[in-house]
């Protein structure tokens, strides 16, 4: 065995040890909840002299207040109880209860169903948390977030009003300027009114990513200079954008179709820049950067155009199957998504619906790094296949973030 697969098999064993610890912590957790609840319920200062069982519990776990409340208040939530005199106390979510005493929920997905529970009305909360604890086997924390807030919303339809603010008359400086190193600088001055508006727009576009590749690590500074490449992106795609010499505004990337093939070596970026064969790759396929693919001699051999680029009626089928990222967890609309080739173009992949799959511009650069894998299934919807160290039996997984299209009966 080749030392790649020992670490994989390595890798495996330690994240299967993981796993098998936080069920045990986890459980362990539950059960201290529920003795903390039976503890109250038979009165904690009978027992111990505590006028809570809060304050108990902070002194014997040496946890600050706030965290022993925390504790003791979600105990109540999923363990049912008595009050002194005999009376019961219904839990707001037993079945979620006893999901925790086998270790199968972690606390932010405890915390997030019980936060449902709490605004669903009592004759539908059975329903409501069968729903959530099923979705919970196959989803994060997140996910099950955002099914609550369909839940709630059903029962409890709003609706915000627009925004018709008028915009000011702007006064504007911006300077762009490339340095030797390959780093660009910006520089700008904005009024008021353009200022907001860009923050609005970048605040929206830096938001943490939200999937089930793990948490997001990346500083302050690093989403907001993701936010303005997405920003970009999105000027780049708009139907309104001017031409430039007849064409649309676009960026031309030289790679030889050996180091394309491979992802080995270097590509040029229009006049002076540089990029890895790697990232040429990935723009090679939706953007408007135009992959030239040139021969052994430098010779131009494919320019990438319309037909090697997704056209906009099979982006528009895109969008109406996939939704949005179509990668399991993501939040992110169409409008900031590529078409990816499930089968790369530059190895034989058709431009066609059954070989694209929609996805933001970080989960495709991930898919294509990464041990995730995609696939269009039998019903016409993308399945991804995480890495063995995430899940051994790579089970497939679907986004069930997106609204679906509305149907007829």
């Amino acid at each position: 065995m080749d030392s790649e697969a020992v670490w994989k098999a390595d890798a495996v064993a330690l994240a299967d040890r993981i796993s098998t610890l936080l069920t045990v912590v986890r459980s362990a957790e539950a059960e201290i909840g529920s003795l903390l609840v039976e503890i109250e319920s038979r009165g904690v200062m009978e027992l111990f002299g505590y006028r809570s069982v809060a304050r108990l519990f902070e002194h014997l776990a040496d946890v600050p207040k706030a965290a022993a409340e925390n504790v003791v208040e979600r105990a109540r939530a999923l363990t049912p109880s008595r009050n002194l005199d005999g009376t019961p106390i219904p839990a707001v979510a037993p079945a979620t209860g006893a999901a925790a005493l086998d270790g199968r929920l972690s606390t932010p997905m405890i915390d997030t169903i019980v936060g449902v529970m709490t605004q669903v009305p009592p004759e539908y909360r059975d329903n409501a948390e069968r729903d959530l604890l099923s979705f919970a086997e196959e989803a994060g924390h997140k996910q099950v977030a955002a099914l609550g807030a369909r839940i709630l919303a059903h029962l409890d339809p709003d609706g915000t009003e627009p925004d018709t603010t008028e915009p000011a008359t702007p006064s504007r400086e911006l300077s762009l300027r490339r340095k030797r190193t390959g780093v660009w600088e910006l520089q700008g001055r904005f009024d008021d009114e353009t200022g907001a508006r860009a923050s609005a727009l970048l605040d929206s576009l830096a938001e943490r990513r939200r999937a089930d590749d793990g948490p997001d690590f990346r500083s302050p500074q690093e989403r907001y200079g993701d936010a303005f490449s997405d920003a970009i992106d999105l000027a780049l795609n708009s139907p309104d954008l001017p031409m430039q010499a007849g064409e649309r505004a676009h960026v031309m990337v030289a790679v030889s179709l050996e180091d394309l093939k491979s992802g080995v070596g270097q590509a040029t970026l229009g006049d002076t820049g540089r990029i890895s064969a790697a990232e040429a790759r990935i723009h090679a396929c939706d953007c408007q950067i135009i992959p030239a693919v040139l021969g052994g001699k430098g010779e131009p051999l494919d320019l990438g155009r319309l037909r090697r680029l997704v056209s906009p009626g099979l982006r528009r089928a895109l969008y109406l199957r996939d939704r949005g990222c179509a990668f399991p967890g993501c939040h992110r609309p169409p409008r900031l998504c590529q078409g990816h080739h499930i089968r790369h173009w530059a190895d034989g992949g058709p431009t066609e619906l059954g070989n694209l799959v929609l996805m933001c511009g970080h989960h495709h650069r991930l898919l294509h790094r990464s041990g995730w894998q995609v696939r269009i299934a039998a019903d016409g919807l993308p399945e991804f296949f995480p890495p063995v160290f995430l899940d051994r039996r790579r089970k497939p997984r679907r986004n069930n973030l997106h609204e679906p299209l509305p149907f007829a009966a």
